[in-house]
This record gives C-alpha cells, sequence and structure tokens, in this order.
C-alpha cells in the first residue's frame, strides 16, 4: 500500500490563443490590475504600522474598510479608489491586497534589517518599494473564470468601461490536470506586452504517493566534459544499467534523442561563450574595459540553453529511475563548490561558471518529488583521490573522462565516480551515517 505523503505545489503553463478583440481586453485588465496595485501598496505602506499584525483574512477586510465604500462602510478613508477603478470586481480586488500586502511586509522586513546593520556591503543602500512589480490578476473560479472542458475558457476582462465575459481558446497545456489526485488552485492570467502572448499560470496541488523502490538506487555524476553519467546500482552491488548522458553513442532511442540534443545544445552554448572573448579582445584591446551589458543577448541565449539542457538531463534521470523503480536518485554534494581551474577568461572558466550542477539535482528534485521519488546528497570521495588508488598513467588527450592503468588498460572515471555515489547513497540508505564532512570543493578535483 503506498502512503500519502505531504502535499506540493506544481504549476503547469498553459498558453492561450485569444483573437486580437480579446488580446486587447487581457491587455486592459492586466494593466488596470497593475494599477490597482500599485495604487494598493501606497496606502498599506502608510498604515502598516497597525496592519502589519493582522492575520491575512483581517488585513484584507481591513484594507477594504479604507478603500471599498459599501452601505456599513459609506465614508472610506480613501473614496478615490472607488472613483479611479469603477466596479473593480471584489475577487480582483481582494487578491491585488494580498499580492501588495506581501511586497510591503517583504520591503518592511528587508528594510528593518538593513537599519540594524545586517548589510552585505558596509556602504550598501537601503531597500526600495517597487511599486511596479508584476501583479497579475488571479482567477476564481465561477466568479472570474469558466472552464469548458480544457479546450476553451472564459475570462471576467475590462473593456475600458465595464467587466465582461470573453471566451478563449486554450492551445496547449501538460498533463497535471489528468491525474485526479491534483487540485487545481487559482490560476493567475500573465500577459507579456513585448510579445503580445498571454498564458495561464495554473498550480496544482499535488498529492504523490510514497514510492517503495526494488531495492536499488540511480546514482549521478555531473562533470563538465560529461554532463551527466548515471548508474543504476542494486542494494547488493550489481550493476544494473549505466548511462552517459552527453555523447551521441546511440543504446537506445529515448536515450538516443536526449544524448543527441543535449550535446548539439552544449555546442551551441560553447560556440557562443568562445564568440563573447573573441568579441571581448577586439572590443577592449589590451588595456580597455567592456561597458556594462557587453554581450547581453548572448549571455541570454546561453542561459536559455543551459536551462534547456537541464531540462531534458533531469527528465532523463527521472525516467531511468522509473524505468528500474529505485528506491532513490543520489548525487554528490557539491553545494559551495567554487570554480578554481582554467586560466582565468579562458572558456574551461566559462565552462566551470556555466556548470549545471546545481539546475540539474534541483530540476531532477522537483521531477521525482513529484512521483513520490526521493533525492539524496552524499559525500563522495573526488575523483583526484581515485587517480591516487589506482596507478594511472593520466587522462586521455582526446576524452578526459577517460584513464589508464599503468598495465594499458583503461577506464572511466565518471562511471567510477557515479558508482562510489552510489555506494554512499546505499550506505545512507540502509545505515545511517551523519558524522559525514563536507566533500572537497576544488574544480581540479572534477572531471
Amino acid at each position: 500500500m503506498m502512503a500519502q505523503t505531504t502535499s506540493i505545489i506544481r504549476t503547469d503553463r498553459w498558453n492561450l490563443n485569444p483573437t486580437a478583440a480579446a488580446r486587447v481586453l487581457l491587455s486592459q485588465t492586466v494593466e488596470v490590475s497593475l494599477g490597482v496595485c500599485r495604487h494598493l501598496m501606497g496606502i498599506l505602506l502608510t498604515h502598516w504600522p497597525s496592519l502589519g499584525g493582522l492575520s491575512s483574512q483581517k488585513r484584507v477586510l481591513a484594507v477594504e474598510k479604507l478603500i471599498h465604500q459599501t452601505a456599513k462602510n459609506p465614508n472610506p478613508k480613501y473614496r478615490q479608489f472607488d472613483q479611479t477603478f469603477y466596479k473593480f470586481p471584489s475577487y480582483y480586488r481582494r487578491a491585488a491586497i494580498v499580492f501588495a500586502a506581501g511586497q510591503v511586509s517583504s520591503y518592511m522586513t528587508r528594510y528593518r534589517e538593513w537599519q540594524s546593520g545586517t548589510r552585505q556591503r558596509r556602504d550598501a543602500k537601503p531597500p526600495v518599494l517597487n511599486p511596479n512589480s508584476g501583479c497579475y490578476p488571479t482567477l476564481y473560479k465561477g466568479q472570474c473564470y469558466k472552464l469548458h472542458g480544457y479546450d476553451r475558457i472564459d475570462i471576467k476582462v475590462f473593456n475600458g468601461t465595464d467587466w465582461v465575459w470573453t471566451t478563449i481558446e486554450i492551445t496547449s497545456l501538460r498533463e497535471r490536470h489528468t491525474v485526479d489526485s491534483n487540485k487545481l488552485l487559482s490560476p493567475s492570467l500573465i500577459f507579456n506586452e513585448q510579445k503580445k502572448a498571454c498564458h495561464l499560470s495554473v498550480p496544482f496541488e499535488c498529492h504523490p504517493p510514497q514510492r517503495e523502490g526494488e531495492g536499488r538506487v540511480v546514482s549521478v555524476d555531473l562533470g563538465i566534459n560529461t554532463t551527466a553519467t548515471v548508474a543504476v546500482v542494486n542494494f547488493d552491488g550489481t550493476v544494473t544499467y549505466r548511462e552517459f548522458i552527453h555523447p551521441a553513442r546511440d543504446i537506445d532511442e529515448v536515450a538516443a534523442a536526449a544524448r543527441t540534443c543535449v550535446q548539439r545544445n552544449g555546442d551551441r552554448r560553447d560556440k557562443r561563450l568562445k564568440s563573447v572573448s573573441k568579441r571581448a579582445s577586439k572590443t577592449m584591446g589590451l588595456g580597455g574595459s567592456l561597458q556594462k551589458g557587453f554581450c547581453s543577448h548572448t549571455y541570454r541565449k546561453c542561459r536559455n540553453i543551459n536551462r534547456q539542457i537541464g531540462q531534458i538531463v533531469s527528465k532523463r534521470i527521472v525516467q531511468i529511475a522509473q524505468q528500474f523503480n529505485a528506491d532513490a536518485i543520489v548525487f554528490e554534494n557539491l553545494k559551495g563548490w567554487k570554480a578554481k581551474g582554467g586560466r582565468k577568461r579562458s572558456l574551461l572558466r566559462q565552462r566551470f561558471h556555466g556548470w549545471l550542477k546545481g539546475m540539474i539535482r534541483d530540476l531532477t528534485e522537483m521531477k521525482w518529488q513529484e512521483i513520490g521519488g526521493k533525492v539524496i546528497d552524499v559525500v563522495a570521495p573526488p575523483k583526484s583521490w581515485l587517480m591516487t588508488v589506482v596507478e594511472s598513467k593520466g587522462r586521455d588527450s582526446n576524452n578526459y573522462a577517460l584513464a589508464k592503468f599503468s598495465s594499458g588498460k583503461r577506464y572511466n572515471a565518471d562511471l567510477n565516480g557515479a558508482l562510489n555515489i552510489a555506494a554512499r547513497g546505499i550506505l545512507q540508505l540502509t545505515r545511517r551515517k551523519d558524522s559525514e564532512e563536507p566533500s572537497s570543493q576544488s574544480s581540479r578535483a572534477i572531471a
């Protein structure tokens, strides 16, 4: 029997395809919601000494008493709110109050810390309340939106004078709505003014069951030359499966597609990073300097490529764990690791700084946790230590992941690292050890 674990929140993106007229209405709706949030932040900041200690529900009622005229509240302190935002729906108003209160609360906390001397730098400037932060309207079922299956949705929008219903087509969505145990929460309407594109950010409350594995772990060794080396190891030490997620060597169709895409994206990223160093040397010469925002467009593309690589690799790791019904996915603890290898401004140093060790681990945990899995971190010995145990002649110049024994035989250092991580993970699952010390934090110890 599978026991229920605590709930987790995951968010889907539902793309919308509005008509030209509906797109204008959505834009106006988001714009007026932003205006409401800006207006409310000033009121909340003014009255925060009396509002800050209230619960969320009582704070909403107190703010509404300040701004909204009713039969029981004929003379609110800020009458101009109802005049400026005529017929603003109550559900939208309450969601905006909650968002604005969160922004003001965060600002007041950071300001108190700054006043008490908790600063990153001695000359740090005081924090600033940003009234233009993105406040997107939250849609409540029945009052703000009505679903027609999963193909169309009715949304209450602002047409400039009144609030009306408009029907919009849903073009794409993920699978979380198909899981019976998932609960759909109130979505938010997101509108991008630059691209004139809109979508719904739909949160789900997920209740993943606790997995019961078959006595094996999936260990992952993250590296620079090989993005991820995966090994499936049973509790008795038997290596069931291994995979290198980066080279384009084929084992099966799914793995080959993932590897080829990662390799192609990695090459695109490295070429862009190499072009940055060339442009920088031509721009600043021998003793010059670069202006702020130099090659920002290229760096943005590289970050997007890294994000795509992280999604592909983490998805493949979770697929392997599901295929072999693993008890846990095991990673090496690389928290606090800092790059030391590579010359300054070299491509290797750039690759170290763009290493996806944290992203892949976090994305894998989010995906694996959603289906009831567990991710653990272990302290694994560095590969440089392994090299001293076996008398090796060094690394292959063409493939740094390969090393030679003195007898001439070769072994894969990344795979060896993955197996050591698996051994530590099995030990942690079967016999808990809390006396381990932090791992080595040097990039020279990472292949």
